[in-house]
């Protein structure tokens, strides 16, 4: 039988203060939903006008809201820098009937979010201490397009710096990780294929910055539209999901940065087909087509 990855104490410690920064900064996601939802019930359509509800400008309008002020002009005099231009829309945004209770809710709400944000900031200092002997292999997942400096420390801590040793393959990484299809097949009939069971911290951490390179014009970016288009937005969120883990496996074994291979990297694996059924479908229309390259 083959050792289960056991991490040492270091690493255990690290696990613990990524992954209780994580639920933090869920817990914060949280606090900021909640208080869209008393600005609903009291008609407040802040939300229409700002595209984020706890930037500057709003937070200073949700602070004169929570300590009495109802006045929509002297609250749209907030605004700041861009948001000035959008006074008039926000007055309107702003009109509402802001009860007692939702007032002491929106006061009690926001202390929480600070208390919340000083938490965050001092667990990314204590990450940052023990993770600084490994900037470099950091910079290399950073390097990767959706991975940020906290997705590259958390991938980190779970699966260590001596991957290689760890993990004798990326496929074993991907499994480990709960990143692959399952395989259920008895007598010859296949059964459900649902998922295995795996590490839940970096599968869903990695499937989040999956969906954020859903709009980017890349190589991941292309797999997730490409694989959404046949299979569904959830299915592409797990093939780059995997597609991730297996470049970090690379990038961390090698010690190499991230070289993107193109958004256009799909079609030029297949530029025969495309250019033949491009012709056959013009073709069937009725035109007459002549191709050359381009010199």
């Amino acid at each position: 039988m083959k050792a289960s990855f056991i991490p040492n104490r270091n690493q255990r410690e690290l696990r613990e203060l990524v992954r209780y920064r994580r639920s933090i900064i869920e817990e914060r996601a949280r606090q900021h939903n909640r208080i869209q939802k008393v600005l609903e019930g009291a008609n407040i359509k802040l939300s229409s006008v700002v595209s984020d509800i706890m930037g500057v400008s709003s937070k200073d309008m949700l602070h004169a809201i929570a300590d009495g002020e109802d006045d929509p002009q002297t609250l749209a005099n907030f605004a700041r820098r861009s948001m000035k231009k959008k006074k008039e829309q926000l007055e309107l945004a702003l009109r509402g009937y802001v009860n007692p209770h939702q007032r002491m809710m929106l006061k009690t709400i926001l202390l929480h979010i600070d208390f919340l944000t000083e938490q965050i900031e001092a667990l990314d200092q204590e990450v940052a201490q023990r993770v600084s002997s490994d900037q470099e292999d950091i910079e290399r997942l950073d390097s990767i397009p959706g991975i940020a400096t906290r997705m590259a420390e958390q991938i980190l801590a779970e699966i260590g710096t001596d991957v290689g040793n760890q993990f004798q393959s990326a496929a074993r990484l991907c499994s480990w990780a709960a990143l692959v299809p399952g395989h259920n097949e008895s007598a010859g009939k296949r059964k459900s294929s649902k998922g295995k069971k795996g590490n839940k911290y970096l599968k869903s951490a990695l499937t989040e910055a999956a969906y954020s390179v859903g709009a980017s014009k890349n190589y991941l970016g292309a797999m997730y539209r490409r694989t959404a288009a046949r299979k569904g937005k959830k299915r592409a969120g797990i093939v780059v999901a995997h597609a991730m883990l297996r470049i970090a496996y690379y990038l961390l074994t090698r010690k190499e940065m991230y070289v993107d291979l193109g958004e256009d990297f799909f079609d030029k694996q297949k530029q025969a087909s495309i250019v033949r059924n491009s012709v056959r479908r013009l073709e069937s229309l009725g035109y007459n087509v002549s191709i050359s390259e381009v010199s």
